[in-house]
Formats: C-alpha cells, sequence, structure tokens
C-alpha cells in the first residue's frame, strides 16, 4: 500500500477503475468537488473535519475522474493531508479526534431525536463504534498536521 509511482504520488493499481455509466461518473465527480469545497472550508473551520472529506473526494474522483484525482493528490496543499492516508503512512491526529468527536455528536442525537425502531437506532450506534475503532487503529501522521498550519 505504500508504494507510489513515478510522480512520488500513491500507486492507483488497487484503486477501483472508472465507472462505467457516464452519468455515475459525472455525479462522482460532482460529490468529489463539492467535499473538496467542504474540505477546503474545514481548514478554517473547526467543525469541518478536514481530511475525512478530501478522503471522501479522493475515492469519488477514483471512480469519477483520473485527472481529478491525479490533482487533488498532486494539489500543494490538499494533496498532502491524502496522501499520508493512501500511502498508508495514516491520518493527522487532529483529524482523528475532529473524526471521532463529531460522530459522537451526531449519532447519539440522531438517536434521540429521530423516530425510528430501536434495531436502527442500535445499528448507528454500532457504526459510530466501527468507525471509532477503525479510526483509533490507523497510524498517526503528524507532518500532515504541521501542514496545515503553514
Amino acid at each position: 500500500m505504500g508504494e507510489t509511482d513515478n510522480t512520488g504520488l500513491p500507486a492507483r493499481e488497487s484503486a477501483p477503475k472508472l465507472a462505467n455509466h457516464r452519468g455515475l461518473r459525472l455525479l462522482l465527480i460532482a460529490a468529489g468537488w463539492v467535499s473538496t469545497a467542504l474540505a477546503v472550508l474545514g481548514i478554517f473551520l473547526p467543525l469541518l473535519p478536514t481530511v475525512p472529506l478530501l478522503l471522501l473526494a479522493a475515492a469519488c474522483f477514483a471512480r469519477g475522474s483520473q485527472r481529478c484525482y491525479d490533482w487533488l493528490l498532486g494539489h500543494r496543499h490538499l494533496g498532502p493531508l491524502v496522501n499520508g492516508y493512501l500511502g498508508g503512512k495514516g491520518i493527522p491526529r487532529r483529524a482523528r479526534v475532529t473524526a471521532i468527536v463529531l460522530v459522537w455528536l451526531s449519532i447519539p442525537l440522531t438517536v434521540i431525536l429521530i423516530p425510528a425502531p430501536v434495531i436502527v437506532k442500535a445499528g448507528l450506534l454500532l457504526i459510530g463504534l466501527g468507525i471509532t475503532v477503525y479510526l483509533l487503529r490507523l497510524p498517526t501522521d503528524s507532518p500532515c498536521e504541521n501542514h496545515l498550519h503553514r
């Protein structure tokens, strides 16, 4: 997972192939740009998780547009935030903490405020637990954290 291509970007060999349907590719590209825009806002607004939004954008671009994917990974400021994760180095500590806090602010509020069967509410709590465990098991990539403050 830590391999890079000849540009120094994480190798794309294991990335999904582009979606076959043109409409789906356009939808993925649009979702990627919305996610990227929100991630940029997240650099300045503490409640928006920058790195998870950029990872979502990378996932959308990987299936929607090779050009957009390459742009994101090669971007001077945004690329280093994504490349650490894609290269197997992990995510910044601040991104991990923000993501976990947002999960545990949003899921319990949803469980309390939205009428749903108990099984659905239990499922949401299990999803939150799964996300938390996954995030806690990821390595921490401190240099990306410093990149935000330059």
